[in-house]
Order: structure tokens, then sequence, then C-alpha cells
């Protein structure tokens, strides 16, 4: 395999990708989001931008898929059916934009956004109003957006719920939610686009074995009532991820 794979990337570049899915699937397991925010800057920093998003979504394509029945009952499946809604108007843009994305620029952007994402969240801001469904939809829209252009479906989408007052249990099955369906049409997409990198998904494929059994272990940890580790946790992978795969250290 790793000979097959050695035109992709070196075998420093598939340690971190297997050491960043791990880690990732743990996260989105206990925190229910946060993988792609970890997968994305790693892979930018080993793979090309369509390679590096064809990685992300097999990654985590079976990860959640453990977690999925209990999410549906804890969450607000309307609410991220206007999610998805959303997203499908917007992913085509951003498929385009990343189709012409040089791979150093790629890098850097990615690790940018989710820094911002972090700072805003770590900032303590809250969003005081009411989740109407037109800002449900436009939060989405820009979540395709964001999907198609950086391989990260999850930054405005999270950024909504984590500042909101809703409950950490109902966040956090919600954006599971959404973010598994977002792989599973962003795959859909990029095959009938023909931007798959065949080699690079079995690998990202494969990665979603050891994603699964984080996934499992990082649910078993989940505690609704801790939400100040749950946070912390969270905010401290991301942050070290985002530093990782800045393109400095290719």
């Amino acid at each position: 395999m790793l000979e097959a794979l050695s035109d992709v990337t070196d075998l420093s570049g598939l340690i971190w990708l297997t050491c960043g899915v791990v880690v990732a699937g743990f996260v989105r397991g206990f925190a229910g989001f946060g993988s792609g925010m970890i997968i994305m800057p790693i892979a930018a920093s080993v793979l090309p931008p369509v390679a590096a998003v064809t990685f992300m979504m097999m990654a985590e394509l079976l990860g959640p898929l453990p977690n999925l029945p209990a999410a549906w009952r804890d969450g607000t499946p309307r609410d991220v059916g206007r999610l998805m809604l959303g997203a499908l108007v917007m992913l085509p843009m951003g498929i385009w934009f990343l189709s012409h994305m040089d791979a150093t620029v790629f890098g850097w952007i990615v690790s940018f956004v989710v820094a911002v994402l972090l700072a805003v969240l770590v900032s303590g801001w809250r969003y005081a109003g009411v989740l109407t469904p037109k800002l449900t939809i436009a939060t989405g829209g820009f979540g395709g957006f964001m999907a198609g252009f950086a391989g990260m479906p999850g930054p405005p989408v999270i950024m909504l719920y984590m500042s909101s007052k809703q409950a950490i249990s109902v966040i956090r099955a919600n954006v599971l939610l959404y973010l598994f369906a977002a792989d599973v049409v962003m795959i859909a997409v990029f095959y009938a686009l023909d931007l798959f990198v065949w080699k690079v998904a079995l690998l990202g494929l494969l990665a979603g074995i050891p994603n699964v059994i984080a996934n499992i272990i990082g649910a078993r940890l989940f505690d609704p009532t801790a939400e100040v580790l749950f946070r912390r946790v969270a905010y401290c992978i991301i942050a070290a991820s985002a530093i990782l795969g800045l393109p400095l250290w290719n």
C-alpha cells in the first residue's frame, strides 16, 4: 500500500495524516465537531488542494456512523435539513474556487480560517438572537461554500451553534448530523465532477477504520454536564492543528 501511494505523499506525510485522523475521530466522537479542522490543516500541508479535500471526505465517512442514531435522537433534524439546503446551493461555487487554488495559498487559507474560528469561539462571543430558518439556511450556505473551497463545511455552523445558548447535547448532535450529511453530498459532487483523486480516496477510506474506533471512544467519554471541559479540549486540539498545518513547516 505504501508503494502504491508513494507518488501521492511520502512516509512522513502518511504518518501525519494517520495521527491526524485518529485524533480527529476522538474529538468528533467527544465533541461532535472539530475533525475537519484537525484533518484539513495537516492534509493541506502534505497533499495538493483537491487531494486534501478528497482525503478528508473519505476519512470522515465511516467514523461518525456509530454515533448517528444517538445524534438523530438528541438533535433537531429539521434544522439540519435547513443547513443542508443552504449548503447544496453554495457548494458548487466553493468547488470552483478550490479547483483553481495554489497549494501553498490553500494551506495558509485553511490554517487562517481555523485560527479565526477558534479566536471567535474563545472570545466568548454569543449569538443572543433566535436561530430562525433563514439564518440557519444562510449559515448552511456559507458552510457549503467552505466545504467546496476548503474542505471544511463546519466552521460557520459550529460558530453559530457554539455561540448560541442551546444545550451542549443538542449542539453536538446537530453538528455531527450536518457534518456527516455534508461529507456524503461532497463525495457525490466530487465524483460527478470527476475530481476524485482515487489513490488518496482509498487512503482516506482505510484511515476511516481507526477513525471509527476513535469516534466510539470519544463518544463514550462525552459528558453533557462537562461544558467547560468540552469546550477547552476542542479549542486546544483545533489550535494545535492550525499551527501544525501552516506551510511554514512543509
